[in-house]
């Protein structure tokens, strides 16, 4: 395919998506004439250019959407139709994450408006769709799988399926969950209770120090050594160089460890500092001697 043939199909693609919003805003006839159109669009999409799985999950999202407005036999035939657009685009490209979640959905779906029992094997693929996107983002689909357990009133599965939901930040809210048909078998047991009770309480206070009451109390403990420093009981001895190399030897074997500290005397200094520094080195050197 060419870069032109490749823009081209690009814009259609665009194009077919928000024609696909407008039909699922529209209602009877007139949508199912959009989605008419909208599924040519796809098709010539796809046409020559098979791995387009973004054109894929969109069509079977349209399709999905469009079998909710139906019933019976007509919804079954679009739900399928969905669900091999979303298994083509999940051959093409295993990690998308769109088309594992709504094929599951679309399964689900499907095994209502076949009226199956929790165990049918409608309702086993949707689960295996919905274990997938999990597989690709961990969480995602753990509240569906909760609802198929929860079908079936298998307390295990279903707790432990609402609780990686939880823990992922993918539960719904909780008038949502109570509201939920496919969660009805298990509402009023005492797990299920205890979980939901759960969900309403706030979290204790925690036991452990946070870091900034950590910092601070670091902050106080240096403020407090700052405060009351410890004073040496050694002075120290500050040395004025000389230019008597006697007097600085003798000065050094009296304190063999001084710091050094030479500072600068403007030319007109009083005569007298520097006289009485002097006498005190002559004094050390007569008591080397």
């Amino acid at each position: 395919m060419s870069f032109f043939e490749s823009i081209t199909k690009k814009s259609k693609l665009k194009a077919a998506i928000k024609q696909t919003t407008e039909a699922r805003s529209s209602d009877g006839h007139t949508a199912d004439q959009l989605f008419k159109k909208v599924y040519q669009d796809y098709a010539e999409v796809v046409a020559n250019e098979p791995l387009i799985a973004e054109a894929l999950y969109n069509w079977g999202l349209a399709l999905l959407h469009q079998a909710r407005t139906k019933s019976g036999e007509a919804a079954a035939n679009l739900y399928q139709d969905a669900i091999a657009k979303f298994s083509f685009c999940l051959t093409i490209e295993p990690a998308y994450l769109g088309a594992a979640l709504d094929g599951g959905v679309a399964y689900m779906e499907l095994a209502r408006v076949k009226a199956v029992e929790a165990n049918d094997s409608l309702y086993e693929r949707a689960k295996s769709y919905f274990e997938k996107a999990n597989a690709i983002q961990a969480g995602s689909a753990s509240y569906n799988v909760a609802c198929i357990y929860g079908l079936r009133s298998e307390k295990e599965g279903c707790l432990n399926a609402l609780e990686i939901s939880k823990n992922k930040g993918y539960l719904p809210v909780v008038a949502d969950i109570i509201a939920d048909p496919d969660l009805e078998r298990v509402k009023h047991q005492d797990w299920f209770v205890d979980f939901m009770e759960s969900l309403n309480k706030k979290p204790e206070a925690a036991v452990e120090v946070s870091e900034a009451v950590v910092k601070e109390a670091a902050l106080n403990e240096k403020a407090d050594v700052v405060e009351n420093p410890v004073v040496a009981d050694t002075p120290i001895i500050e040395k004025v160089e000389v230019e008597d190399d006697s007097v600085e030897d003798a000065a050094a074997v009296a304190e063999p460890e001084v710091v050094e500290h030479n500072a600068l005397v403007a030319e007109d200094a009083a005569v007298p500092e520097k006289t009485e520094v002097t006498a005190e080195a002559d004094v050390v050197a007569e008591e080397v001697k």
